[in-house]
């Protein structure tokens, strides 16, 4: 098959090969989405000393061939089970909501975080072809221009219910989201300052080499001046960790949820598949939030550094260590996924006034200082 698409023009090989990588993309990020469900409920089961889903199972399967019961027992069949609920409860529709805006807005809330996954670089190469759906120049750009829509489905659902406790969730949800996406915009130029591009790609690349930002030590051609870097890069790390808390409205920053405040914030009225829409956005805005903090500060696909060479470690087979750099991101990805479901979990949430204080007079100033010392820094390494 693939000795008769290389006969074919090179812009429909690259039409094929594009509409191929986003629906793996696509397919990979919903079932990490669905899992990640049940890795939240057997997180907190366990945080609870509880046992968690572990009864669904279709056609009263008991075990599965050669593997046996224990997946079965450990509720690997709950994602299926909680998405036919959702296909299957009740679409209720208020007759009291702005109807047009009602619809809408679990759709844009969804949508930008898929958008987000076409630029991130989720392997080196394959063939010839590079594990990224769009390999933009302006990558991070890019990014940061898409997530900020996802605040636009949020407020909308907030507006459309025409009730007081979504409206405030809403209200809450946009102050909150402008608040961070500035200190995370601005932790994020530490990155481009130190490798001087905006192609996520060549990010990878440049930690490949040089050592991931976050970590040095993993470096091809380690040099002092990683180590003069790292505390920067260090800190811009732990500003845009925070603030990704607060991008995905997760705990201890769910302010615009807020159960015991807020019912269910703005999406208190939604039901069925609108409901579950907005539960998908979340968990796929966590996916996007996650492979950024990988590919910017944990080198991304690459690999340690004695690992990376493939005729020393991977022999002959250039395919197998294209394999290997899919797997690395993938366990790195799990790894941030982990982190946020454990944080939920072991932390209350902030009152708001808390929430707000801590992003306008502590992470701003903070991230706009680490730009400057990364400044200062980059003119004395380069004297």
């Amino acid at each position: 098959m693939l000795d008769s698409i290389s006969y074919l023009d090179p812009s429909i090989q690259f039409v094929l090969f594009s509409v191929l990588k986003i629906l793996v993309a696509f397919a990979v990020v919903m079932t990490m989405v669905a899992y990640s469900v049940l890795v939240e409920r057997k997180v907190s089961a366990w945080i609870q000393d509880r046992v968690g889903p572990n009864r669904a199972s279709p056609f009263f399967i008991d075990y599965i061939p050669i593997i046996g019961p224990f997946l079965v027992r450990a509720g690997i069949f709950q994602p299926l089970a909680d998405g036919l609920k959702s296909f299957l409860k009740e679409d209720f529709t208020p007759n009291y909501v702005r109807k047009v805006y009602f619809w809408l807005a679990p759709a844009i809330a969804v949508i930008p975080a898929l958008l987000t996954i076409a630029v991130i670089p989720f392997g080196s190469v394959l063939g010839n072809q590079k594990m990224v759906i769009a390999d933009l120049n302006v990558g991070i750009l890019y990014t940061f221009g898409i997530v900020s829509l996802g605040v636009y489905g949020i407020v909308l659902a907030g507006y459309a219910a025409n009730s007081k406790y979504p409206f405030l969730g809403g209200i809450r949800a946009s102050a909150q989201m402008i608040s961070y996406e500035i200190a995370m915009g601005m932790s994020v130029i530490v990155v481009f300052l130190i490798v001087g591009n905006l192609n996520l790609t060549k990010v990878v690349e440049y930690q490949r080499d040089h050592g991931w930002l976050a970590f040095p030590f993993f470096a091809k051609h380690f040099s002092w001046e990683s180590l003069v870097y790292w505390p920067l890069s260090l800190l811009a790390f732990a500003i845009f960790l925070i603030s990704a808390f607060a991008e995905t409205n997760r705990l201890p920053f769910d302010l615009p949820e807020s159960e015991t405040e807020l019912v269910g914030g703005y999406h208190t009225e939604y039901s069925s598949m609108k409901f579950a829409l907005f539960f998908m956005g979340e968990y796929a805005n966590m996916i996007a939030s996650s492979a950024m903090m990988v590919t910017l500060f944990w080198g991304g696909w690459s690999l340690p550094f004695w690992m990376e060479n493939p005729e020393g470690f991977w022999g002959a087979h250039p395919l197998m260590l294209g394999l290997a750099h899919l797997l690395c991101f993938f366990l790195k990805l799990c790894v941030f996924m982990v982190f946020i479901i454990w944080v939920r979990w072991m932390l209350p949430r902030f009152r708001y006034d808390q929430l707000m204080d801590l992003g306008w007079r502590r992470f701003i100033p903070l991230a706009l200082g680490n730009i400057v010392l990364t400044a200062l820094a980059m003119a004395l390494v380069t004297r």
